[in-house]
């Protein structure tokens, strides 16, 4: 795989922490913030067949302050 080195933010390295049939990682603190993670986002791992990975991230559903309860004249049922 070609990479243009103008394009890398970052470079970052995490062992694998192996138990019984999991198997995890870390995702390192600047790949975090890098991509602008939240507690409730996943994580999609591509594998290729050359052996790269492609990792990108999947918004989980947030509920904030722009969601506002039902009002009374609202309701539908």
């Amino acid at each position: 795989m070609d990479i243009d080195t103008n394009t890398i933010a970052c470079i970052e390295e995490t062992a694998i922490t192996v138990r019984s049939y999991r198997r995890r990682t870390t995702v390192p603190s600047k790949i975090y913030k890098l991509m602008d993670l939240k507690p409730e986002d996943s994580l999609r791992w591509i594998g290729l067949k050359d052996g790269s990975v492609i990792l990108t991230k999947v918004p989980g559903e947030r509920l904030g302050d722009d969601k506002k309860p039902e009002e009374e004249g609202d309701r539908t049922d």
